[in-house]
């Protein structure tokens, strides 16, 4: 999975070799040619009164009426809250989204819009959608989550209200908004095609952020990174974040194919708090390393001497390295990611139930999830 700013390929197809053909839209426009010009000929002897003849043009004073929960409703309401993000570097520049979470001026996005700036002492510039332009400072981010806090000197900004990605269902309505390919304001429309996916994001230095995210088709691009995915309500439930894309190989799509990913809010709230009061965030763990090279079934503890950490919730657990943990709260567990990403998804304190196989001997243990350090 990329991030929506990545020119990396998330899959590749194989090019097919190419018939010569006319277009599905020449063939349109030939049809309508030559069905126009058969009818002229078949009444030649209309065409002098066809020319001449007096048409009268009505023009309707109707309006729209546009209901506060439609989309266009709900555009009206979000739009001024939405904001653009442009980083410089000494190595060019970057954009992408975000939206006021505090009228003080605290704009939530993702680590990866700003990464770049922070990391190279570039500057990040936020413009609002009245036009106006301003410099932000970091106050906050995170690689784990990616997502960052940044601030600007301006109150009364319009914040966007929080929704509760926990009680979003598959099929729900959303609504995303951003600044896809610098385009501000864009607005696009679609459904929650899945939750709990295991999405796993590279940001610039080569950090992973693991994602427990939710799906959507609307449509997001390069540039909607950081922009709220909100509900029917007009809330925020997510934070788009990442595309799989077929890549360049495939007729040069590179852009929206329907398959969009938002970090869900609740996750988003708790770390855009953390990072609001302390600078910085933390995330639960389990005190494992995991073998990422594991192809198996499950995720597969390394079979190193360090692979439980001392003194943490797996070594007081019970478990070894080597270990294959299967299940997760009641959800089986595929690979590592899927791992990583539903402990992550959990609060620090939090105590959880895992099933996982040494050997040919199946076990279950409970566990109380730590803050990584």
């Amino acid at each position: 999975m990329q991030p929506l700013d990545s020119d990396r390929p998330w899959w590749t197809v194989e090019n097919k070799p190419q018939r010569a053909r006319v277009s599905l839209g020449s063939a349109l426009v030939i049809a309508v040619v030559a069905g126009l010009v058969g009818s002229l000929i078949g009444g030649s002897s209309n065409i002098s009164s066809l020319i001449h003849h007096n048409a009268t043009l009505v023009s309707s004073t109707s309006t729209i009426e546009r209901k506060a929960d439609s989309v266009a409703g709900l555009a009206q309401r979000v739009l001024p809250s939405v904001v653009s993000i442009s980083t410089e570097t000494s190595n060019g520049g970057g954009t992408g989204s975000g939206f006021v979470i505090d009228s003080a001026g605290y704009i939530l996005t993702n680590n990866h819009v700003v990464e770049a700036a922070v990391t190279s002492s570039g500057t990040i510039t936020v413009t609002l959608n009245d036009g106006r332009s301003l410099p932000a400072t970091l106050v906050g981010r995170d690689t784990a989550y990616d997502l960052a806090v940044v601030k600007i000197a301006a109150t009364n900004v319009p914040a966007l209200e929080f929704g509760n990605s926990d009680a979003i269902q598959v099929g729900d309505a959303v609504i995303a908004v951003g600044s896809p390919l610098g385009l501000t304001g864009t607005v696009t429309s679609g459904i929650i095609s899945a939750k709990n996916r295991a999405v796993t994001a590279g940001g610039s230095t080569g950090e992973n952020s693991f994602i427990n995210a939710l799906q959507t088709d609307a449509a997001i691009n390069p540039g909607n990174s950081g922009g709220p995915l909100i509900d029917s309500t007009g809330a925020v439930i997510g934070v788009n974040s990442a595309i799989a894309s077929l890549g360049a190989s495939y007729g040069s799509q590179s852009g929206s194919i329907g398959l969009g990913f938002a970090i869900p809010i609740n996750q988003a709230r708790k770390t855009a708090d953390q990072l609001i009061k302390n600078g910085k965030a933390t995330y639960p763990i389990m005190g494992i390393s995991i073998d990422s090279q594991y192809s198996g079934g499950g995720a597969k503890i390394a079979s190193t001497a360090n692979a439980i950490r001392s003194g943490g919730p797996a070594a007081k657990a019970g478990l070894r390295a080597g270990d294959v943990i299967t299940m997760f709260e009641g959800m089986k567990v595929n690979n590592s990611d899927e791992l990583i990403v539903a402990v992550r998804a959990k609060n620090v304190g939090d105590t959880v139930h895992i099933s996982y196989t040494r050997g040919t001997t199946s076990h279950t243990a409970t566990l109380t999830l730590i803050a990584a350090p």
